[in-house]
């Protein structure tokens, strides 16, 4: 019998390549939404189930008849009032919990690198304590634990755009950020072995200078790379924390805390990161 898949926020970035990576295997796929609008971008889905996750009432039964869950629900801004404890822990804590009712047999939630070592983090805070929830249910369990995605990466062509690109202390830190398209056959893969972790980054590992250097080569651009001391990058965050609130400073400690250090993951995939940018910089 074909298994029927939920995928959760599928509208987003990863959610998108999910759903066509398991439409592609055959498997038969209903799709969260949040608004009316967003049901016409899956004319190719078995079936739309619209609600809001941060709303139990509007999802009840969302997971009926479903054998096997991906959730990819998470904020990185915090936007429309809701802060990461409301979405990337209240949310899937609502999924899981209708999960629970319908007796879904496993569950797949993407977090993200070394989120189980960042908890003083508020995305992480919330991110892990819905993993230590989801791994202490009865439901077969699958965390998915990705490096930057190459949507992360447009900052540094945004930069590039602007003639120039800011990086923090030693500026070799090391990164392999991952495609969707590729991150996504192997969240499939971990579904159908029924892996329990999975650790994973793109095909290339980088240094931030080096990322910096393509984003101006696919800008056509000539480089100019200014590299601060990280005591500046420690003094905003101080700056941050002191003077604004926690919806506007958390997304930047977030970012600052990450980039500040080696990301490095299994090495996976086939995209380039080089054509990747040099798409976007066309668009």
């Amino acid at each position: 019998m074909v298994k029927k898949v939920l995928v959760a926020w599928a509208t987003w970035y990863l959610g998108k390549y999910i759903v066509q990576e398991l439409k592609a295997r055959g498997y038969r796929v209903r799709v969260l939404v949040r608004t009316k609008e967003q049901q016409s971008l899956f004319p190719f889905v078995d079936e739309v189930y619209k609600g809001q996750v941060t709303q139990p009432e509007t999802i009840n039964n969302c997971t009926k008849d479903i054998d096997w869950v991906v959730s990819t629900v998470g904020i990185t801004r915090q936007k429309d009032g809701f802060c990461y404890m409301d979405v990337d822990y209240q949310g899937n804590h609502n999924i899981l919990q209708d999960a629970l009712k319908n007796n879904v047999a496993s569950f797949l939630y993407v977090s993200a690198l070394n989120g189980e070592k960042l908890r003083h983090i508020k995305i992480f805070e919330a991110k892990e304590r819905f993993v230590d929830e989801l791994q202490s249910s009865t439901l077969h369990t699958t965390i998915v634990r990705p490096n930057w995605f190459f949507s992360d990466m447009k900052d540094f062509l945004h930069m590039a755009k602007k003639w120039t690109v800011y990086l923090f202390g030693t500026w070799e830190n090391k990164v392999n950020p991952i495609h969707g398209k590729d991150l996504a056959v192997a969240c499939v893969d971990a579904l159908e072995s029924k892996q329990t972790e999975l650790e994973i980054g793109g095909p290339t590992v980088r240094t931030q200078n080096q990322i910096a250097s393509l984003a101006f080569d696919a800008r056509w651009k000539q480089w100019r790379i200014i590299h601060l001391p990280d005591i500046i990058r420690k003094m905003i965050i101080w700056l941050l924390r002191t003077f604004t609130s926690s919806k506007t400073y958390w997304p930047f400690e977030f970012f600052l805390t990450v980039m500040a250090s080696d990301n490095v993951a299994k090495q996976y995939g086939t995209h380039s990161l080089q054509s990747f940018f040099k798409k976007e910089a066309q668009e």
